[in-house]
């Protein structure tokens, strides 16, 4: 079959994917948002002195990031209503934020946890000397470094999450590749609508790459703390 660049042309300047592209950038904000949070969390635990919850947070980091995404999204999707008997059913764009957004909770807990345990031992010390309670030693001088050495990790995070919402396809999720699959279904135009939907990925990507060295730049000058200190 020849390449078709006509169709190619007229396919990636249309508006099919604009809609899938929305929807794949919400979902990755709405999962990446949970997934920091749970991250947060799980890493500041790893780095306590709460011994009992540091295995729990290990067990579950171990868990996630030792099954297959796609996996977890099924598993959200058809497993756990089989597994309640139908009384809890997650419609396919929850179930897809819950997979992705506790995946993304293990990643960003180790990378909360070394952006932590990478961070001066003196600090902690000189906090100690200066009477700074535990969470007030976290809140000003441990956090704010933490953050600063968590964001090109975490920018990264993003990029693989925008990749991994092609999963969704697999539970009728109307993103990118599951448009593609349905337009290439039907006039089997494989390498054409292919093409157009990894030229799609590679805009969102590098579309929040640019937005990331923003962020660094603004963290690098030293101004952008989230606590306002």
């Amino acid at each position: 079959m020849n390449f078709d660049a006509d169709y190619f042309w007229n396919l990636l300047l249309s508006t099919r994917f604009l809609h899938p592209a929305w929807i794949v950038v919400w979902m990755v904000a709405v999962s990446m948002t949970i997934g920091i949070a749970l991250g947060a969390i799980g890493g500041i635990i790893m780095t306590s002195a709460i011994g009992p919850l540091k295995h729990v947070i290990r067990g579950y980091v171990a868990l996630i990031r030792g099954i297959p995404v796609l996996v977890q999204i099924i598993f959200w999707y058809n497993g756990v209503p089989a597994l309640t008997g139908g009384a809890i059913n997650p419609p396919p764009f929850v179930a897809g934020i819950i997979a992705l957004a506790i995946n993304e909770g293990a990643y960003m807990t180790e990378i909360v946890r070394s952006g932590i345990t990478a961070v001066e031992r003196g600090q902690r010390e000189a906090s100690q000397a200066l009477s700074l309670s535990y969470y007030s030693t976290m809140r000003r001088v441990i956090l704010p470094q933490a953050i600063r050495i968590a964001i090109p990790p975490t920018g990264n995070q993003v990029i693989n999450m925008i990749k991994n919402t092609s999963l969704l396809f697999a539970i009728a999720i109307p993103e990118i590749f599951a448009t593609g699959t349905n337009i290439f279904s039907v006039n089997f135009r494989y390498f054409e609508v292919i093409a157009v939907v990894a030229i799609w990925y590679i805009i969102l990507a590098n579309g929040y790459g640019l937005i990331q060295k923003a962020i660094e730049r603004r963290f690098a000058r030293g101004r952008g703390s989230l606590f306002g200190t």
